[in-house]
């Protein structure tokens, strides 16, 4: 990563790699909640210089350590300050919607010495959009910045009519205040001898002041929610460290991406531009990460259930019981200069809804919640079949209605994701090959539930209905030629030929007979669609086939997690480990083995696979994916009703042992261990189950 980024509940902040927020940087670097820039320049001098930057760290989301040192000063052959006299240790932290931002500084020079050091800050209150450069329209002004003893207050009235402030504290009485609005502080220090200056930035929403905290005790606080976290959550560790590794990293990244509106922890789609609620990604990354804590897709269907769809809204579109895409908080979004507040443009987000619904009953058998959350689910169901099926196809469709909307509204949202074989667009309606598989599964899955719930009509409905979809998807979504599912059907109702990576979300869900599921499998890792560090969005023989493109023919982590679910609940054992494999390949080559959210689909032969150049980074169901690594590997699947957890455990080559603990599941807690014998074999070896489910091994 070129940049640096922290984040707490709904606050981040994100700078270049020395911690600095340059006046003249294009990235969009800055301090932002509710989709508002509140520092939008952060830069520090000693004597009037930038610092030269020694080391930064981001292996931790929660905490930044920057050390940086002068460079040397002199002036008309007077020495005014040796290079590398003095380091300054440069850390911050978000904690309760305010940044801790700490200067250490420290002399190492023989002899005494004296120098300024100057923190030079400013907010601009830009709306996000505005700063991507996708938006502009009419904003607010500035209408204040008052100075008084060790604070600063920078004021901000939206065309929303929102007031807007940045409050700025420091803990050192200052030398003086520059012009342009840099706070000095003159030092002086022997050598070994250190001086700490702590900056408290908060933004101010309509009055509302964030508490200030000792930041000793804020820290202190922020580091024992992470040790609460991971003592919540399922612990793995192998004979291959670069898979725990993975999977600790996606494990932090996960915690750091959780924010809570107000009904429950869920995940944010990812940093630094989708910090906010966001359907498919939320729903997803909350599926992920069932084996690692369910609580969080409880919190997330609660979050997409408070904005669920009521009204029949164009702009927005929006309809009864549809489940949001995105919503955003900004200037522009409060004057309806966007449609985002929340827009309703994704076709999969109302089923994901539903499946993650009907999965999380399974990991706890928490019948209580879904029959709390039953009204939402009716609802979503309704919108599958009154507006997801408008023309009573049985197929769910999207089409854009919204102006200022999003045209391809599956997860391959960009213009020209859904390609004809002969290179052309296709044109809305357009029915996703995934989308119907998610239905499927989710209608499938939750009529069960119903039935228990006392809902038995509606029950076998939903069950004719999923055999109704199942045959005409057979008949409707196969190419002959290709052996494989069309990616989509256009409003003409013609296959989509493209061969992609979509179908492959379908295997989890049913939908497929055994021997085209067992066709898409294996060519899942053919080499057309496998170029050795993951599965491509797009076969490098279809049309449309571009390695360095978003989605038509790049390597998405999450994309290949939604395939392993199928893989290995269908028993593709050697096609799973195949992919496992080949993204952990490719972690290797990342900063921190961190998985981005996409890169470039060219093949192994390159030595090392080609970044994205604008992938976020961390990103939630990235970051979900190596978790989805272990649930494949063992093979694992919960069932409520017949309180059994079924397991086909297997182990990548070359890992002789697996330790899952505290793997959450029922009413309790699993443990297991997976370890290789002398013949190769596999056994499974149960340490605790406190679940109240009996264990079902294949």
């Amino acid at each position: 990563m070129d940049y640096r980024v922290i984040k707490e509940n709904d606050l981040f902040l994100m700078t270049d790699k020395d911690g600095s927020i340059a006046a003249s940087n294009t990235a969009g670097h800055g301090l932002y909640t509710k989709d508002t820039r509140f520092l939008s320049r952060l830069e520090i001098a000693i004597n009037g210089k930038a610092p030269l930057l020694l080391s930064s760290s981001a292996d931790e989301n929660y905490i930044s350590t920057i050390r940086l040192t002068n460079p040397h000063m002199e002036e008309k052959g007077q020495l005014i300050l040796w290079r590398e006299s003095v380091e300054i240790e440069r850390t911050r932290f978000i904690y309760e919607d305010a940044l801790y931002e700490a200067y250490r500084l420290t002399s190492y020079y023989p002899k005494p010495i004296e120098f300024d050091f100057s923190v030079l800050l400013d907010a601009d209150f830009v709306d996000m959009f505005i700063v991507r450069g996708f938006q502009h329209g009419d904003i607010g002004k500035i209408t204040g910045d008052r100075t008084a003893e060790q604070e600063r207050l920078i004021s901000y009235m939206g065309a929303d009519n929102v007031s807007r402030e940045t409050l700025i504290k420091w803990n050192k009485a200052e030398s003086g205040i520059s012009e342009d609005g840099a706070i000095h502080f003159g030092l002086k220090l022997g050598h070994g001898q250190t001086e700490e200056i702590v900056f408290f930035i908060a933004p101010v929403i309509d009055g509302k002041r964030p508490i200030q905290y000792d930041p000793a005790e804020a820290k202190g606080k922020l580091s024992a929610s992470y040790a609460e976290w991971d003592a919540t959550t399922t612990q793995v560790r192998s004979n291959m460290p670069l898979f725990d590794q993975l999977y600790n990293r996606g494990v932090q990244d996960l915690r750091v991406l959780l924010t809570d509106l107000g009904y429950g922890r869920f995940p944010v789609a990812g940093l630094p531009w989708y910090a906010v609620a966001f359907g498919r990604d939320s729903l997803i990354a909350a599926l992920q990460m069932l084996p690692l804590n369910p609580q969080v897709a409880k919190g997330t269907l609660l979050t997409m259930a408070a904005y669920q769809g009521k009204h029949e809204d164009e702009w927005r579109d929006e309809q009864p019981g549809k489940i949001m895409h995105e919503i955003r908080y900004g200037e522009l979004a409060g004057t309806n200069q966007v449609p985002f507040t929340p827009y309703y443009g994704t076709i999969d987000a109302t089923p994901l809804f539903l499946l993650l619904a009907a999965e999380y009953f399974h990991w706890t058998a928490d019948a209580q919640f879904i029959s709390e959350l039953m009204p939402h689910l009716l609802e979503a169901l309704d919108w599958i079949d009154q507006y997801g099926d408008r023309d009573a196809d049985l197929f769910v469709e999207y089409y854009q209605q919204s102006s200022k909307g999003i045209a391809n509204q599956g997860w391959k949202d960009s213009a020209d994701s859904v390609v004809h074989a002969d290179g052309r667009y296709a044109q809305a309606p357009i029915a996703l090959v995934e989308v119907q598989g998610y239905v499927y599964q989710a209608k499938m899955r939750l009529a069960p539930i119903f039935r228990q719930l006392g809902e038995t009509e509606r029950a076998e409905r939903m069950e004719r209905e999923a055999e109704k979809l199942r045959e005409r998807f057979e008949r409707e979504f196969w190419l002959q030629d290709e052996s494989y599912y069309a990616i989509a059907l256009d409003g003409e109702k013609q296959q989509v030929a493209s061969v992609t990576s979509n179908a492959g979300h379908i295997l989890m869900s049913g939908i497929a007979a055994p021997e085209r599921a067992e066709q898409v499998a294996k060519r899942l890792v053919a080499e057309d669609m496998f170029g050795g560090y993951g599965i491509r969005t797009m076969s490098t023989q279809s049309a449309g086939y571009n390695p360095m493109s978003y989605h038509d023919g790049s390597v998405w982590p999450h994309d290949n997690s939604m395939c392993l679910l199928g893989l290995s609940q269908l028993g593709f054992e050697q096609e799973t480990h195949q992919v496992i494999g080949g993204l952990m390949k490719a972690a290797e080559k990342f900063e921190y083995n961190r998985l981005p959210e996409l890169f470039c689909g060219y093949d192994d032969s390159v030595g090392y696979p080609v970044p994205y150049p604008v992938a976020c980074s961390p990103q939630a169901w990235a970051a979900g994916t190596p978790i989805t690594f272990v649930q494949a590997l063992l093979g694992i699947r919960p069932d409520a009703f017949g309180k059994q957890i079924s397991l086909k455990p297997s182990l990548l080559p070359g890992m002789n042992e697996l330790l899952v603990e505290r793997l959450r599941a029922g009413a309790g807690e699993l443990s297991l261990r997976l370890t290789r014998n002398s013949a190769g074999s596999v056994e499974t070896t149960v340490l605790a189950n406190t679940t109240g489910y009996t264990l079902q091994m294949a």
